[in-house]
């Protein structure tokens, strides 16, 4: 069982931020990061399988406005390299999550660098620009509300809206820190900022090559292939009503079901194989048992 849990735990690093071996979580002993183990974010971005299908869910609504998907179409090099795009994408949030104050600032400044050369025109003739205040919110709470979507369907349905809230503010610094503005706080906050951007959403052509890839990524294993087939519709599935009937992703309940069965499942496996994640990393730092 012990083989087991290793070729498990080794195919998931495969895939995440932490194979590029960058940043070191478990150091220094007792530096909180960010956030620290008392926060609510620590929890939520804690668990493996729903911030897999969270982030899945995440590029699905962010690509659907025009402007950030144009800065992944014109300036990353996702159709090529996706799973690298995975693992820079998952080293962002792990790092600015999980490690040290110093780390997550350094990579927030490079990233911070990096948006500044992200500018053009998109699909529909309207200049943006990755380091724009208002796109930066959009990122944000594309990702923190599938995050918590995934967290609260896949891992702790008894969050209180209170504690959702409370990840809100807390999820909010990092956007902050990149440069958004006026980032909704509260669960209440961002429902009325999502209703007041659908206006200004679509689902064209680009988006549909986005859906179409993804459902096509590599995986580094024939099992693999399957479990990813599987997060796609779980990922599908953490979106807005709206969201799902706009790209045409809608899932029948009876679907919805099988899908969620299976993600519990996989939830249990990744559970019991994957001991040295991000957030065990951190507890550890902590001092903390995880």
């Amino acid at each position: 069982m012990e083989l087991l849990r290793r070729r498990i735990e080794k195919q998931v690093f495969r895939v995440n931020g932490l194979s590029l071996n960058e940043f070191d979580l478990s150091q220094p002993p007792g530096d909180p990061g960010l956030f620290g183990p008392e926060s609510l974010v620590w929890p939520v971005h804690g668990d493996f399988t729903s911030m897999l299908c969270g982030g899945i869910g995440a590029l699905l609504l962010q690509m659907l406005h025009p402007s950030a998907l144009a800065g992944v179409w014109d300036h990353s090099s996702f159709r090529q390299d996706m799973l690298g795009r995975l693992r820079r994408t998952s080293q962002f949030v792990a790092v600015t999550t999980f490690g040290n104050r110093a780390d997550a600032l350094t990579l927030i400044e490079r990233v911070k660098r990096i948006h500044l050369q992200v500018n053009g025109v998109d699909a529909y003739g309207n200049p943006y620009a990755a380091s724009d205040p208002e796109l930066l919110t959009w990122v944000h709470v594309a990702e923190a509300s599938c995050f918590l979507a995934g967290h609260l369907r896949y891992k702790n349905p008894a969050l209180s809206l209170a504690e959702r809230d409370l990840y809100y503010a807390q999820a909010a610094q990092v956007a902050e820190a990149l440069g958004a503005q006026q980032v909704p706080k509260s669960v209440q906050a961002v429902e009325e900022y999502l209703q007041r951007m659908r206006p200004r959403l679509c689902c064209d052509a680009r988006t549909r090559e986005v859906i179409r890839l993804l459902r096509q990524a590599p995986a580094p294993s024939r099992p693999a292939k399957l479990v990813m087939g599987t997060l796609m519709e779980a990922g599908m599935g953490l979106l807005p009503d709206w969201a799902q009937q706009m790209s045409d992703l809608t899932l029948s309940a009876r679907r919805q079901a099988i899908i969620d069965r299976r993600i519990r499942l996989l939830a249990l496996m990744l559970r019991w194989s994957v001991r040295n994640g991000a957030f065990p990393r951190a507890m550890r730092r902590m001092g903390r048992d995880f």
